[in-house]
């Protein structure tokens, strides 16, 4: 088997709880690879607007808060660490209230411009594995290795309730937000959510975190043994 390139760019994307996040950060540690979760970027947006009282369906004051804003991302034991102008905001980033805001900031499509822009930015060097709603399709359409990730709607609900803090919501309104973003996601103008023409789809409804990654991993051996794929480092 031919040796991993240096540059590779790997994208994954999917709805809501399908299993990306936590694919993409052990397949990037076994591959020695960067992980970037594009995701962080809308919502440390979401919650510096929120810091600010600002509205999130306002594009034009949302641009205005980015172009005043610095976003720094830094490697952790974990995962990757965010920071807004210099305040690690991390642990923040996965209240319900910022995950409601940033879906509803990302359909503004200058808003997206702008965090692809900045997305591109941070994986254009390659090594990397970056996961979202658009890596494959918008943010790196060329990259040459691409999955798309997905499970029942029931069970992404499931998964969500059990990410949520112990004692808030119910199951019930978990599977409805669920609904909700897939929506949002998939009808929005902008960079809709909907895999690449060309991307793996691998669905996790009934796979472990350590299952998804070894058809991952398999799947991109695949495609190292052609060397037609790509270009090797």
């Amino acid at each position: 088997m031919k040796r991993l390139p240096k540059d590779l760019i790997i994208t994954i994307d999917g709805p809501v709880a399908a299993g990306k996040t936590t694919a993409a950060r052990l397949l990037a540690e076994r591959l020695g690879y960067c992980y970037i979760d594009s995701g962080t970027m809308y919502r440390a947006l979401a919650w510096k607007a929120i810091q600010e009282g600002i509205d999130v369906s306002s594009p034009t004051m949302l641009l205005d808060l980015l172009a005043r804003t610095e976003l720094e991302f830094r490697p952790g034991p974990e995962r990757l660490r965010v920071l807004v102008d210099g305040e690690d905001v991390t642990d923040a980033l996965r209240l319900p209230r910022i995950e409601t805001a940033s879906s509803i900031l990302s359909v503004h499509p200058s808003v997206r411009e702008e965090l692809v822009r900045r997305q591109r930015q941070l994986g254009i060097g390659g090594g990397v594995v970056m996961d979202g709603r658009d890596i494959g399709t918008v943010v790196f359409p060329d990259a040459p290795v691409k999955f798309y990730l997905t499970a029942s709607p029931e069970e992404r609900g499931r998964r969500r309730f059990r990410e949520s803090p112990h004692g808030t919501g119910s199951l019930e309104g978990t599977l409805a937000e669920v609904e909700r973003r897939d929506r949002r996601d998939m009808e929005r103008p902008a960079s809709p959510l909907k895999p690449a023409p060309d991307a793996i789809l691998i669905d996790t409804t009934f796979l472990s975190a350590e299952e998804v990654v070894k058809e991952l991993e398999s799947h991109i051996h695949r495609k190292l043994r052609d060397p037609r794929d790509f270009l090797l480092a």
